[in-house]
């Protein structure tokens, strides 16, 4: 029976307006936007409604072929556990479902296309065609997030199509690589481009410094164990660039903001290079660096001394940074947001504490990311007190019923006195990305410390702040 027919049939007749279904009747390009909503599996289930929603699911704009699920049961661990042959398996049935689906997709554009599997080098004529076919669709937001058998395997990465671009040869390297020539949308390119995410993807500094210069509404970038990329260069008014993060690039050297509009960076990875100056919109800064040097925070203080006076929220990590009371921090005035990664069972781990607190007396919301070197309780040494009069919350993330964790929460309540709330969290989310198994000995840790928190450390919190365990 015809749904849409006896709610017509049904609206004459004046009775059970309920079951009208008015929503087959809204103009078609509102049911492309509902479908895009979706997912792509159960947009595509609509076709089965009636004839008015048989082919809406082909005109989505919303390509997310997310299908590796990171819950327990199916996740990196357990995948990468796999025989290479089923490994190979799973990622070839991944390919054709993206190659089914861009066949049937009759769209003009699309606002998101997002790959996200264990996929490599061996992929690449498909990969290729699906970068393609995103220029072609006037793409706003590509995300090509990758993953390999060990996270810093470089060497069978998938390499971005510099001819794609055209920025590679015509040698024998690129044969495979398709043309846009002979396409109707080949003065379109990435010009539409506003995100760009890529892991696990080799890149060259040419092909970044090609989307950083060509895609003129570019705003968020971020790049993810990019192999072959040596220097950042972020240089000039003209790039449009205002969110850019670099991760964990294996070989890379340094990296320039120069001159440009950029207002968050982020940058995790080895010790680099890093020249920043004259970037006057800047006002959110996450570096985290392995560094044990002594004077590891007079360098970071150092490198971002253009941008102190006007950032606003600033991340660091000082895991394994000997403390330096020669050190003299400077004051960032209209700092609101603090971030430390820190290691609380170190003997001096107050004394840093105090040091950033001391500099950035307007700071509204600290959050403390805990990790340990050891396991072994170590004595933490009392800090000058101070009163801070600014300091509203504070969240301690990875909480673990350490007598050095409790000193930092004690310290915290006797000398923030504007503090209205303390929200404990055990989980490492920086460390573990939402739905990813964490593994049993790691969940049990965290019962436990969540118990700790709700029968120990609550009771030490005055009645005036708002204590709240996740």
């Amino acid at each position: 029976m015809d749904y849409s027919n006896l709610g017509r049939r049904r609206e004459s007749e004046g009775k059970h307006n309920y079951l009208v279904d008015r929503i087959s009747y809204l103009p078609y390009e509102i049911l492309v936007s509902i479908v895009s909503l979706l997912s792509l599996k159960e947009a595509a289930a609509t076709s089965v409604l009636s004839r008015r929603w048989e082919k809406v699911w082909k005109h989505t704009t919303n390509l997310n072929f997310e299908d590796l699920d990171l819950s327990v049961g199916d996740n990196c661990r357990c995948f990468k556990a796999l025989e290479q042959n089923l490994r190979d398996e799973k990622s070839r049935n991944y390919v054709n479902w993206v190659d089914r689906v861009l066949v049937q997709h009759e769209g003009h554009n699309i606002e998101r296309f997002r790959a996200f599997f264990f996929l490599n080098s061996r992929f690449t004529n498909p990969i290729d065609k699906w970068i393609e076919f995103a220029m072609q669709k006037r793409v706003q937001v590509l995300e090509l997030q990758f993953f390999v058998k060990q996270y810093y395997c470089t060497r069978d990465n998938y390499a971005f199509p510099e001819n794609l671009i055209g920025l590679g040869g015509e040698g024998e390297s690129s044969k495979h690589i398709p043309t846009l020539h002979s396409c109707r949308y080949n003065n379109v390119g990435f010009k539409f481009l506003k995100v760009l995410r890529l892991q696990h993807i080799g890149m060259t500094d040419e092909v970044l410094e090609y989307f950083l210069s060509n895609c003129p509404v570019l705003e968020r970038l971020t790049v993810t164990v990019a192999e072959n990329l040596v220097c950042v260069k972020v240089v000039g008014p003209s790039i449009s660039v205002k969110y850019l993060a670099v991760n964990n690039c294996p070989n890379l050297k340094s990296i320039e903001i120069c001159n440009a509009n950029i207002a968050s960076f982020v940058y995790r990875g080895a010790c680099i290079e890093l020249l920043i100056s004259n970037v006057p919109l800047l006002i959110e800064v996450h570096i985290s660096e392995r560094a044990l040097d002594n004077d590891y925070t007079t360098l970071a203080f150092t490198r971002l001394s253009s941008c102190l006076s006007h950032l606003e929220i600033l991340k660091l990590d000082i895991w394994g940074v000997l403390y330096n009371p020669n050190c003299d921090f400077p004051v960032l005035e209209i700092l609101k947001h603090l971030e430390l990664n820190v290691e609380t069972n170190y003997h001096s781990a107050l004394y840093h504490l105090y040091s950033f607190m001391k500099a950035c007396p307007h700071i509204e919301r600290l959050a403390l990311k805990l990790d340990f070197r050891t396991y072994v309780e170590t004595p933490v040494s009392k800090a000058p007190k101070f009163s801070h009069h600014s300091l509203k919350v504070v969240e301690i993330m990875g909480y673990r019923g350490y007598q050095s964790v409790v000193e930092h929460v004690k310290y915290l309540i006797e000398n923030a006195v504007a503090l209205e709330k303390i929200i404990i969290d055990p989980v490492q989310r920086w460390i573990w990305p939402p739905k990813m198994d964490r593994g049993s000995t790691m969940v049990d840790e965290e019962v436990q410390a969540r118990k700790h928190a709700k029968e120990h450390l609550k009771e030490r919190v005055p009645s005036t702040i708002e204590f709240l365990c996740l």
